[in-house]
């Protein structure tokens, strides 16, 4: 396990000066679900396989850029699932942005994951650990991923992110989240899920949603590679991570870019979420 997080730190480091000086416009490709790749996605990705590549415990990998599992090695017992740059549309406007990684044994589901690891390029490029706490990492100017603190997320919060299209929400939804706004949260959304995630765990707690809406009743965001490695982190801090009703880390998806509604946070805004959705 130390080999693919010492993987995942070179591939950080080769991103963080790619996002700082190559192209950040589009190719003429799409990805696996059908959205249009930036030159960035397409070279990220191939600097994650590879890192990867060196690293003889990792089986297969799966990217959120590819439609299929890439075999890596026959002898390796270890499935890796990455988002190589979450958030990519916010590259044109200097936005935060982020890598999410969940190593997995065993098979594709929620309770098969070991660890996860998500990285933040912004003003600072900042890496988190999934193992056994969660563990926080800032990069020098030596390229060394050096240690900070352990995070712990509050039973209560005070920060917002609520994600999807609003005319899309059902009522019952729009009226959870006015009621949190009412009680004087406020409100932190980026469209990245990588910053906006890592906020709420750095100050403390509060609520990250994106819920099944109109247009997309299966939510947007896919279990492999983006909800399964943040629910993960976000037990390990302390809170939960549900789908509106259960527990996200349950779930199994049937193909690799299967996508959930998906709700993290501390334990008393998910709290509000159970009550709401169990009506």
């Amino acid at each position: 396990m130390t080999q693919i997080f010492e993987a995942i730190k070179k591939s950080a480091v080769r991103i963080k000066e790619a996002i700082e000086y190559d192209d950040t416009g589009y190719s003429d490709l799409q990805n696996a679900t059908g959205d249009t790749q930036l030159k960035l996605d397409i070279k990220c990705d191939l600097i994650i396989e590879e890192e990867f590549a060196k690293v003889a415990s990792i089986k297969e990998i799966v990217s959120e850029e590819k439609e299929e599992i890439t075999p890596l090695h026959v002898d390796g017992k270890y499935l890796v699932a990455y988002d190589p740059l979450d958030g990519s549309s916010l590259i044109d406007v200097n936005l935060s942005v982020g890598s999410i990684f969940g190593i997995y044994e065993g098979g594709q589901a929620g309770a098969n994951i070991l660890a996860s690891v998500y990285v933040v390029y912004g003003p600072r490029v900042e890496l988190v650990i999934a193992s056994d706490a969660l563990h926080f990492y800032r990069l020098n100017k030596k390229g060394e991923f050096i240690f900070q603190k352990d995070i712990h997320l509050a039973q209560k919060g005070k920060l917002n992110a609520p994600g999807s299209t609003q005319s899309c929400w059902e009522p019952k939804h729009k009226k959870m989240i006015d009621a949190i706004f009412n009680d004087g949260y406020r409100l932190r959304y980026s469209g990245g899920m990588v910053p906006d995630l890592h906020q709420i765990l750095l100050k403390g707690g509060g609520i990250f949603s994106y819920p099944a809406t109109s247009d997309l009743p299966k939510g947007k965001l896919r279990m492999l590679f983006e909800v399964f490695p943040f629910a993960f982190a976000y037990e390990k801090a302390g809170g939960k991570a549900i789908d509106g009703k259960n527990r996200l880390l349950d779930l199994s998806p049937t193909h690799i870019h299967d996508t959930t509604p998906c709700f993290f946070g501390s334990n008393a805004e998910i709290q509000r979420v159970l009550e709401t959705y169990a009506q």
